[in-house]
């Protein structure tokens, strides 16, 4: 056994032309190097996770920011260990590191598109707008409506209640579009659905249309008020709708869980390959 170390001793202080010593500090480097590639390498991916699923802007650009440190030091550590493997001699060691910085190129390219997507947010924008302003048009709507009923004259007054509760219900329907909207991934669905939200508008127009002669002059500005909370919804709608045609949430997570997912198992097999051919290398110093 005394022998076989001191051959092994002796193979990798002539292949190294260091003594040693040397070769031993170096042969512990260059596993710490090759440790903290994968733990910041586990960092940077699980920080990318975090910036897709983060439901703030603040928290999605902050993970982001996590994800692209963690990738600076993997790239440094992975420079550090490049010139130690040299200067040993590991030519095997040395392709498998190769093989990570190649998948590791491509782990970039589809990481920065995913960041770049994630911190948009669009479809988180889009929820946050059907959520708050254009559910704030929806009950102004809704309660013009229902005030129209109790100003009308006594025969009309089941035709107003008709009418304003299709109109209503159009309205409705385009916040249930919109949700299925900011959700949806295809481009043709979501044609679909932006015709059925223009549907639904010009129909509960058509109601308002409609109950403007049943209504007397004490219900004229509760019409008008209705009106102008249907205007508000379409501005919003539109406005919703361009977000989620973006799709940066949707898209950012697909990428995610698809190719960038892919990618990352590649990383992490050349990783192990890495790790298990620094750990074959052993030098015993003897006294």
């Amino acid at each position: 056994m005394l022998g076989v170390a001191v051959a092994a001793a002796a193979t990798t202080f002539s292949c190294s032309g260091s003594t040693p010593s040397l070769v031993l500090t170096d042969q512990v480097e260059a596993r710490r190097l090759g440790a903290d590639i994968r733990v910041q390498f586990t960092m940077t991916a699980d920080a990318a996770n975090r910036a897709v699923m983060a439901d703030t802007d603040e928290a999605s650009k902050a993970a982001a920011e996590d994800a692209l440190k963690a990738r600076q030091q993997v790239e440094q550590d992975a420079n550090g260990l490049e010139l130690i493997l040299k200067k040993l001699g590991y030519t095997s060691d040395l392709q498998n590191l190769d093989e990570f910085k190649k998948q590791f190129d491509e782990y970039k390219k589809l990481d920065d598109e995913t960041l770049d997507l994630a911190v948009e947010n669009t479809n988180l924008k889009a929820q946050r707008l059907s959520f708050t302003t254009g559910q704030a048009a929806v009950d102004a709507f809704r309660k013009a409506l229902d005030s129209l009923p109790a100003v009308a004259r006594p025969n009309d007054r089941t035709r107003v209640e008709a009418l304003c509760a299709r109109a209503e219900a159009a309205a409705l329907g385009i916040q249930v579009v919109q949700a299925r909207h900011i959700a949806e991934s295809d481009d043709q669905a979501m044609t679909k659905m932006e015709e059925q939200m223009a549907q639904a508008d010009a129909a509960a127009r058509k109601e308002l249309v409609e109950l403007r002669p049943l209504i007397p002059q004490a219900g004229s500005s509760a019409l008008t008020d209705a009106t102008a909370a249907l205007d508000r919804l379409k501005l919003v709608n539109a406005e919703i709708v361009q977000l989620s045609r973006r799709n940066t949430n949707v898209r950012s997570l697909a990428l995610a869980l698809g190719q960038k997912h892919s990618i990352r198992a590649k990383c992490e097999a050349a990783l192990q390959a890495l790790s298990d051919s620094l750990a074959l290398h052993e030098f015993k110093a003897t006294r």
